[in-house]
């Protein structure tokens, strides 16, 4: 890829011209943004499917309306192994043209299940407004994703016309929530329609609400579900307690050996990467998370080491006797589900693999082990050594105004594997519109408007400036 170092004064009236029209653009972008958070589009199958199919073809029509376009479907990819088909996905799709590069552009629209109801301070499908934020579910993820590809592709036609010459694929996924299970298959299915020289995985976040941030490293996930068994039946716990191990007692014995004193992982096999994090106070921790004063970190070094370089297992459902339906019982056996966070390096394989051979050596009295639902996904290491994350670094610094941080996430997105294998010739840009107070996934979602402007101007730069890259 070649392009000039320095810009000539019509290049930057350009961009000056694309900068207002993002400003003159920006209701507009919020109106539709907030009519995609009123569309509940829940993978689960529990949910109303068909509002998946209205949040995509409401998405569709914006990409036409953008005018940029030579062709934009709605589709769906078959799930390997199963005779069933994934969510619908957009795809829009325009030729280079005069010798310039393509660009992917990533979202999803669909989104994590609301919650209780209760715990939302407005209904989570209503969008609402209060004190610089957007609230509602998916109002952050990851539907402003979306809109950041519409309203910066909008702004580049406006003010670039026909000289807009840049290939774009828009790829809107519909169940990366729900583990992007037709993922792979629809890269396949598409490949000569998604191949680009750059892909914006749209889907991250920024160090702070007016800092920008480049993902620059993603730790991998190994999920699986656990059920420990020690008797055939439940027995009474007068007559028997205190002779016959019960299953909750041993899961707990089991749970306790998964981490050490001070919370670290304890568990031989689980790998963590060795590199510098910046500055970042157990203050901020506290702030960001939501951490009581009363209650300590976990781990060991850096807090951000802990959490973008190292493993982490938490347990994140339990079936057992409930609270309502106690009675003095031992209980015959207990499930679990658990989630691990894999360093990044490590593949996601490698890391269950530690993590059942722990448990099987660790488990007390002989309790039975089964193990299902395994569910695997490899972390990611950017290359930032190529042009595109060049490019993008000064759109950061120009549109945020301000210089960004490269970027580890303690979160997985997986199906970057996938990309990388598909095409490894690409170049990958994980970016996003949330700051650390978005409270993605949890009850009282949010956007900060401030850091969607500066994102939506960023990325408007950064198409701006690959159409004047000759490939």
């Amino acid at each position: 890829m070649t392009s000039s170092d320095s810009q000539t004064s019509e290049d930057l009236a350009v961009e000056e011209a694309v900068l207002e029209s993002v400003a003159t653009g920006l209701p507009r972008t919020l109106g539709d943004l907030g009519g995609l958070v009123r569309i509940p589009g829940i993978a689960w199958p529990s949910f109303d499917q068909t509002q998946l199919e209205r949040s995509a073809d409401a998405i569709a029509e914006l990409a036409r309306d953008t005018g940029i376009f030579d062709d934009v479907r709605v589709l769906r990819a078959a799930i390997p192994e199963t005779d069933e088909f994934g969510q619908p996905a957009v795809l829009a799709t325009r030729a280079a043209r005069n010798g310039r590069p393509t660009i992917l552009l990533y979202a999803h629209h669909d989104v994590q299940p609301p919650g209780d109801d209760a715990l939302w301070e407005t209904p989570p499908f209503e969008p609402t407004v209060r004190d610089g934020r957007l609230y509602g579910r998916g109002a952050a993820d990851d539907k402003a994703g979306v809109m950041a590809h519409i309203a910066s592709l909008r702004a580049v036609a406006d003010a670039v016309g026909d000289d807009l010459d840049l290939g774009v694929a828009l790829f809107i996924e519909g169940e990366e929530e729900y583990g992007s299970r037709s993922f792979a298959q629809f890269l396949s299915d598409n490949s000569d329609a998604l191949r680009a020289d750059a892909i914006v995985v749209a889907d991250s976040g920024n160090w702070d609400a007016d800092t920008p941030g480049l993902t620059v490293s993603l730790r991998g996930n190994a999920r699986f579900t656990l059920t420990v068994r020690t008797l055939e039946h439940a027995s009474h716990s007068g007559m028997y307690g205190g002779a016959v191990p019960d299953a909750m007692m041993a899961t707990i014995k089991l749970l306790n050996s998964l981490w050490d004193a001070d919370g670290a992982v304890a568990v031989d096999g689980l790998d963590q990467r060795d590199a510098a994090t910046p500055e970042y106070s157990e203050e901020t921790l506290r702030d960001e998370a939501g951490l009581p004063d009363g209650v300590s970190p976990i781990g060991r070094d850096s807090i951000l080491s802990r959490i973008w370089n190292k493993p982490a297992v938490t347990v994140i459902g339990v079936d057992a006797t409930s609270v309502a339906s106690a009675s003095n019982t031992l209980s015959p056996e207990v499930t679990v589900v658990i989630s691990a966070r894999v360093a990044p390096g490590q593949s996601g394989a490698d890391a269950y693999a530690a993590l059942e051979r722990h448990l099987r050596a660790h488990a007390p009295f002989g309790a039975e082990l089964t193990f299902s639902d395994v569910d695997l996904g490899d972390g990611f290491l950017v290359d930032t050594s190529g042009w595109a994350v060049a490019l993008t670094r000064q759109a950061m610094a120009d549109g945020y105004g301000a210089a960004p941080v490269d970027l580890g996430v303690g979160g997985s997105i997986p199906f970057i594997a996938d990309l990388v294998r598909e095409f490894p010739e690409a170049q990958i840009l994980v970016t996003g519109v949330e700051d650390p107070h978005a409270r993605a996934h949890s009850p009282n979602e949010s956007l900060h408007l401030d850091t969607f402007r500066h994102a939506v101007r960023t990325e408007a730069l950064m198409l701006t400036r690959m159409n004047r890259i000759t490939r």
